[in-house]
């Protein structure tokens, strides 16, 4: 395995900076985000298929400091049923035809999440039955038979016309992917082409345990997070794990993203890893900081070092 960064907690950064400072901290590649929700301005899948003359420039820079593209990553919801949905499917798209361009063989993305009917202007996550109340199953096979799967179809279509091999749907709340079971169900209607990003942080939350979730998914794991979540003792116990307070509450929510280690210990990491590892998986390991229980510098540097420590080398 090789370690990366995706590089949105750089944002405020200039790409050359941004790409020297990927180097002082010791990874060997970047996850490179732009598109979908990502505010990072390094690698933009318009611009750079409008400039061919910008895109050579950059994979200059990067090639020159021994970097590599880990992947492509545009983390968006192109099945919202409004403006957004259609702007993240256009830039979902051009993240596929840029890492055609590029020869990167990885898109790391999400699923989506639909309406729950036509004409609905906002996406719903059914999370609670699929048989009660009496309308849910229309309800789940709408959003999966009209809206998911034909819209996957054409993505495998693309990917296979530029030549991306995999995609990597990140397992996150709020999306019709968001565990291993609803990931099979996607794979097995559409393509093989369809993996996981392997984010433990979310599995954690959601009371999943990632090491058998690995074990579960073996082969399907086309990507992997180095992230943390720590379960907070206090408000967990009493309010349970379901959280919607902000991000940055972190005195009062029942669980938060923190760097890794700060949450579950280094031995537990090795496990992890072990595992992946053992069912198939050897690529790349991206760190994903989103610790606001202290500095984004002493966050990256802490879970840097965790992850040297404990990927399978």
């Amino acid at each position: 395995m090789k370690l990366s960064i995706c590089t949105d907690v750089m944002g405020d950064l200039a790409f050359t900076d941004m790409l020297d400072k990927c180097v002082k901290l010791g990874v060997e590649g970047i996850e490179m985000t732009g598109g979908g929700w990502s505010k990072g301005p390094h690698f933009r899948a318009d611009a750079l298929l409008a400039d061919k003359g910008k895109l050579k420039a950059a994979l200059k820079e990067i090639e020159a400091r021994g970097l590599e593209i880990a992947a492509l990553n545009c983390s968006a919801n192109p099945l919202d049923p409004g403006p957004m949905g259609a702007r993240h499917a256009r830039e979902m798209e051009d993240t596929i035809r840029l890492a055609g361009e590029i020869g990167v063989k990885t898109v790391v993305t999400m699923s989506g999440l639909p309406a729950a009917a036509p004409g609905d202007t906002v996406p719903n996550w059914l999370v609670y039955t699929k048989s009660w109340p009496d309308e849910m199953p229309e309800r789940d096979r709408y959003q999966w038979e009209d809206c998911a799967i034909p819209f996957w179809e054409k993505m495998v279509s693309l990917a296979k016309e530029v030549g991306v091999e995999k995609y990597a749907l990140e397992n996150f709340s709020a999306m019709l992917v968001w565990n291993p079971e609803t990931l099979f169900r996607l794979r097995d209607a559409v393509d093989p082409m369809i993996g996981m990003n392997l984010d433990p942080s979310h599995l954690i939350w959601m009371g999943a345990d990632p090491i058998a979730a690995a074990r579960a998914l073996g082969p399907a794991i086309h990507h992997c997070h180095g992230k943390d979540t720590r379960i907070e003792r206090g408000p967990a116990d009493v309010n349970g794990l379901l959280e919607l307070k902000e991000v940055t509450d972190v005195a009062n929510r029942s669980w938060n993203y923190v760097a890794v280690g700060a949450g579950r210990d280094l031995q537990w990491w090795k496990e992890f890893f072990s595992v992946v590892r053992m069912v198939g998986y050897n690529g790349w390991v991206s760190l994903e900081m989103e610790d606001f229980t202290m500095s984004t510098e002493a966050g990256i540097q802490s879970s840097i070092d965790a992850l040297q420590a404990t990927i399978s080398r």
